[in-house]
């Protein structure tokens, strides 16, 4: 009898396992304020900005093992010419990081200027359409009536049609 194949995990299941021991040294329990600064403090902010290390007060030898650690200091890679803005909304920064870990974990946000690495996204270029394809999509949205609604559904369905099997390229 075989025995079943093992699988395929995704990457990020194996992420924290990796990058766990550097992660710790920079003070990030785990890789997931770098992954998800973006949803954290939105794009525009995260286009920006870049979580460099959090920052844990020392514990006092006779505190209590059980009770939570003061707040952290969250420090940042800002871009130069958007620091000043950045230091405006360090406060809404700090109060989006303490809800996205459920508690009060960042008590102060160090901005150190410097370049912001970006990561460029990959686009899909469409196909060219077939003729039995762009008949399909016409006799779709022949019955509608108005001319605005009727090109926006056509781009529409290019993009959807087009998109499968399109090769990929850097955007």
């Amino acid at each position: 009898m075989r025995q079943p194949r093992p699988r395929p995990r995704p990457l990020a299941d194996f992420l924290d396992a990796c990058l766990g021991p550097s992660l710790a040294a920079q003070g990030f329990a785990t890789s997931d304020v770098i992954i998800a600064w973006p949803d954290i403090v939105g794009e525009k902010l995260a286009a920006f900005t870049q979580p460099l290390k959090i920052e844990w007060k020392r514990k006092a030898p006779h505190a209590d093992p059980d009770a939570r650690p003061d707040p952290a200091t969250l420090v940042v890679r800002v871009e130069s010419a958007f620091a000043l803005e950045m230091q405006h909304l360090a406060p809404i920064v700090m109060d989006r990081v303490n809800t996205y870990y459920g508690w009060r974990c960042i008590g102060k946000l160090v901005l150190k200027q410097g370049p912001v690495r970006r990561i460029t996204k990959e686009r899909a270029v469409p196909r060219p359409l077939s003729q039995a394809d762009r008949e399909r999509l016409a006799a779709a949205i022949q019955p509608i009536e108005e001319e605005p609604l009727r090109a926006a559904l056509d781009r529409l369905g290019e993009a959807i049609v087009g998109s499968s099997g399109g090769t990929r390229t850097k955007a």
